[in-house]
């Protein structure tokens, strides 16, 4: 009777604590600070408790070596305010979330100094409603993207966290990212895919929710309920970007093709994302690593660009040409240099590794960085309205003249992965 009565009462816990949404928490001298949860190296997650350290050990305060935090909340949008910097060190930080998700990029703070910055991140489960589910795919299980709380993940050359405090927001638009793993969150270095990187460029005042999964089309992405999750969150105001073609390409039989299935699937975003009082727009996808001899790119995705061009045209829909975009993009990089911004790597680089990796489709962390920034151009250009949120710092892009490979600075998460994403 007792074990049960303490099994009931972890029960009420876990559920108590996952309809919260507000948490304020402090990890230096935690003791004085009113009205917030002190955090220790013992603080470590489990259900019951619902917050806590995860996935690696705690931090010991010595050495520089990443560290996460995990919170258990309902589905939605939070803003995390962080505040960064120690007493006694020197450091340089960056924040990521949920399956690396980047927001916060090597900030410095001096030994003393504390510096304060906040973002929006947002939060999802698998379920859609009582009894129906998003059909995630057996790797996915995995994702942090999809499980039941908010993981961060504290890295750079030396993390420092003094406080963090979460709570959620209703009212801040949400740009909503379908498409396939060139959009997707990577979990696992060394793969990136520019939807993760586009959070860093932009402040509090927005929310991006990538539901892009490796391997999808559009119809397959209908097929597994992701739209139909992502509806569940979708309100006036909002905006969702469509970027299909790699995998829809491979699609063969009656009624298949650029002007049919896929134009079909296409239109089912776009009429229901309108229902919703939300804008879509479409984003034709990225080029894959394919030069011919005289160092031009070779387009590989026949009629489907071209497609979402004619579509976006008869709907009235901006259209962020990535296309266009990332032949620029690659043919100012180069035939050698492009490998620079792709899964390219000699075997062994990484643990298990017996062959070398060489992936002309999917990004690493450069590459993504580069993409992001060719999609925000395009945001500029159709002159939408939550451009106005982008970070202080974000410079003008131009395609030709991609960014210095020497001066960037990219903290690898300690997770690792060989085996390719789906699709290509």
């Amino acid at each position: 009777m007792k074990k049960y009565i303490v099994a009931l009462a972890f029960m009420v816990s876990a559920m108590s604590q996952a309809q919260q949404t507000k948490f304020s928490f402090r990890f230096d001298n935690n003791k004085k600070t009113e009205g917030a949860i002190g955090i220790t190296p013992q603080s470590v997650f489990t259900e019951a408790v619902g917050y806590g350290y995860d996935l690696l050990p705690s931090p010991d305060g010595k050495s520089n070596r990443p560290f996460y935090f995990s919170v258990t909340v309902p589905d939605g949008n939070y803003r995390v305010t962080v505040t960064l910097g120690a007493k006694k060190k020197a450091g340089e930080t960056t924040v990521r979330g949920e399956s690396r998700r980047l927001f916060i990029e090597n900030l410095p703070t001096k030994k003393g100094e504390f510096v304060k910055r906040s973002f929006v991140i947002n939060k999802r489960n698998p379920m859609i409603a009582e009894g129906e589910y998003v059909k995630i795919k057996p790797r996915e299980k995995n994702k942090l993207n999809w499980d039941g709380k908010l993981t961060f993940e504290f890295n750079g050359s030396a993390p420092c966290l003094a406080a963090l405090s979460i709570e959620k927001v209703d009212a801040i638009p949400t740009i909503f990212l379908c498409g396939n793993s060139t959009v997707v969150d990577q979990d696992n270095e060394p793969w990136a895919s520019w939807g993760q990187m586009i959070p860093r460029f932009f402040n509090d005042q927005v929310c991006f929710a990538n539901y892009a999964e490796s391997g999808e089309a559009a119809n397959t992405f209908l097929a597994a309920g992701r739209l139909k999750k992502a509806l569940t969150q979708m309100k006036p105001g909002d905006y969702i970007f469509m970027e299909f073609g790699h995998n829809d390409q491979k699609q063969k039989g009656p009624g298949k093709g650029a002007y049919y299935s896929f134009m079909t699937s296409l239109k089912i975003f776009i009429d229901e994302a309108r229902e919703r009082g939300a804008q879509p727009v479409l984003v034709t996808p990225t080029q894959r690593r394919s030069f011919n001899d005289e160092g031009k790119i070779v387009d590989t995705h026949g009629e489907y660009p071209d497609a979402m061009r004619w579509l976006a045209h008869k709907e009235n829909v901006p259209l962020i040409d990535l296309n266009a975009m990332t032949r620029i993009l690659y043919e100012a990089m180069g035939v050698e240099g492009t490998k620079k911004a792709f899964v390219h790597y000699p075997a062994n680089t990484y643990p298990g590794q017996t062959k070398a990796l060489e992936d002309n489709t999917h990004f690493n962390p450069y590459g993504a960085y580069q993409i992001a920034k060719c999609v925000i151009e395009g945001m500029k250009a159709n002159k939408l309205g939550f451009v106005k949120y982008l970070s202080d710092d974000y410079q003008t892009f131009n395609p030709a003249h991609p960014d210095n490979l020497a001066t960037f600075k990219w903290c690898p998460s300690p997770f690792t992965e060989i085996e390719k994403p789906d699709g290509n």
